[in-house]
């Protein structure tokens, strides 16, 4: 009797062992997977929202200003970021740090305009070389502007002359609206007071796999202006250019004013620059009261497609000045 008690309590105390084992197996297991969820959990919550970066993080903006195509202070006209506000963290979700540290321009086809005489929406840097000053007016001869060096207006403003150059990507074009203006979108610009010495576009056609680079210079007053392709053709039936250059494909411009020369070079990696320079002896703009500045963003050139489509480049690198050597020792070809 007593051996068999014996036999039945071990047995007993066996068995509830074994079980506790196994209860504290699978409680172990059990805490392991709530750990796991809530570590994923953890990693959706960190992940990044490019848009609540700002540039100026990583860029110094403290000679540009910005327009994007929103109204915040409803007065009927596109918002303007100056210098300060746009350098001291400014973002949006038409302008941020994308996450590979560029700085992304987005701009739909509705927004709102910068001015009654603009049909299309941008969002777009304007060169400001009073950086912050706001004693100095922003337009006009002041040293907040730039002139041509034959200007007889050289010693009012800012500086003569100039160097633009960036890098980007476009990374999206307009793909819905008139045949006319799909897929187009101003890069850079070099803006007078009324009239445009240079437009610099990009343009990729819906059935082309890339897209092709040409500029425009108007004279002043005139409303004349000369196209000049540099990769591909401007036509809006153009074939897909052999040598153009797709979305989300890094390229460089550079843009350089000497005197009454402008030159335009389109730098790419591992291929033989696209280069055209032209004279703008015959253009006007050396004359009392013309000036100058500079431009760089997305300003979409459609305003017949859905509303919600959208053009958007990603800039990695931008510099902007006026005693740049380079200017110097441009001639015309």
């Amino acid at each position: 009797m007593f051996i068999r008690f014996t036999r039945v309590v071990t047995l007993f105390a066996l068995t509830a062992l074994c079980s506790f084992s196994v209860f504290s197996q699978e409680s172990s297991e059990e805490k392991k997977e709530i750990k796991e969820v809530a570590k994923k959990k953890k990693k959706k919550k960190k992940k990044h929202d490019p848009t609540g970066v700002a540039p100026s993080t990583k860029f110094d903006l403290s000679d540009w200003s910005l327009s994007v195509p929103t109204d915040t202070n409803e007065n009927g006209r596109a918002d303007h970021i100056y210098e300060n506000d746009l350098n001291d963290g400014y973002h949006s979700e038409y302008f941020f740090l994308s996450e590979d540290g560029g700085m992304v321009f987005k701009c739909p086809i509705k927004g709102y305009k910068t001015s009654k005489n603009t049909s299309y929406t941008r969002t777009e840097l304007r060169e400001m070389l009073r950086a912050g000053n706001k004693k100095i007016k922003t337009k006009g001869t002041t040293p907040n502007n730039w002139v041509f060096k034959k200007s007889p207006d050289v010693e009012k403003v800012g500086n003569y002359d100039g160097y633009l150059k960036a890098t980007l990507a476009v990374n999206k074009v307009t793909t819905s609206g008139d045949v006319k203006q799909v897929g187009r979108v101003i890069i850079g610009q070099i803006h007078a007071e009324d009239d445009e010495p240079l437009r610099l576009y990009y343009r990729k056609l819906p059935g082309n796999r890339k897209g092709s680079i040409y500029f425009a210079h108007e004279g002043r007053g005139n409303g004349e202006e000369d196209f000049y392709e540099l990769i591909g053709s401007r036509d809006k039936y153009a074939s897909d250019p052999i040598d153009g250059i797709a979305l989300n494909e890094k390229f460089t411009y550079e843009v350089i004013v000497a005197g009454d020369i402008l030159s335009v070079k389109i730098i790419r990696p591992g291929k033989p620059d696209k280069h055209k320079v032209i004279s703008m002896a015959k253009s006007g703009y050396s004359v009392p009261g013309e000036y100058m500045y500079f431009k760089a963003g997305v300003y979409n050139q459609n305003k017949t497609g859905k509303p919600t489509d959208y053009t958007m480049a990603t800039f990695y690198a931008i510099e902007n000045s006026h005693s740049h050597p380079d200017v110097e020792t441009t001639t015309a070809e």
